[in-house]
């Protein structure tokens, strides 16, 4: 299995331009990649849990987008933490990501202060929004969900929430149950996406 033909359902493309970032030159299949992101990944959520002072402002900030970002990624991928610069399948156009990007997390801050939405509509639009940004190379999946968790945990004093199994070579009914909320949202209509999150036993 390659790296550049693996990629199922939903998941971001990786380049030739992208693989030039990748630390690790040992790495050559999608099984390998997913285990040495797994690790990174967990190192990333304890650096997030070291973290003493999460508020309202920190969190929807851009900085800590991008260090969430780059501490899930960063000892992967070079281009961790940065912004995409190529059009892909998904997301808005790169020269719109820094606007959109601002734009989001002001509206995201007034939902949570003034109560907008319920909690699981409020992480359901969070989560969605994020992702159809699409602000880094890869990776965005991952990162929203657990940017997703954070907001629940830091803001809303809630259990972080059940995810699919989103193994990238997985390519589930649960996932497709995902994608599909995804892309209904993607048209505004956000009501699949929380059935599918209620399903998994979220509240």
């Amino acid at each position: 299995m390659s790296l550049l033909t693996t990629d199922p359902d939903g998941a971001t493309p990786l380049s030739p331009d992208d693989l030039v970032g990748l630390k690790l030159p040992h790495i050559q299949t999608r099984a390998q990649l997913n285990e040495v992101e797994a690790a990174n990944i967990l190192q990333g959520q304890m650096w997030v849990s070291g973290l003493k002072s999460l508020t309202l402002d920190v969190i929807f900030s851009r900085d800590f987008i991008i260090a969430l970002h780059h501490n899930l990624l960063g000892d992967v991928w070079a281009w961790a933490g940065t912004f995409r610069v190529r059009e892909l399948n998904i997301g808005v156009d790169p020269k719109n990501i820094a606007v959109d990007l601002h734009n989001f997390l002001e509206d995201a801050k007034c939902w949570v202060e003034f109560n907008h939405f319920s909690d699981l509509e409020l992480s359901a639009r969070i989560q969605h929004k994020l992702v159809q940004i699409h602000p880094f190379p890869n990776g965005n999946g991952r990162h929203s969900r657990i940017f997703t968790d954070i907001v629940r945990i830091c803001l809303l004093k809630k259990n972080p929430l059940r995810w699919a199994n989103v193994k990238l070579e997985d390519i589930s009914q649960e996932r497709t149950a995902y994608i599909t909320g995804l892309r209904k949202a993607d048209g505004g209509d956000i009501s699949e996406l929380v059935q599918y999150l209620k399903r998994l036993g979220n509240d």
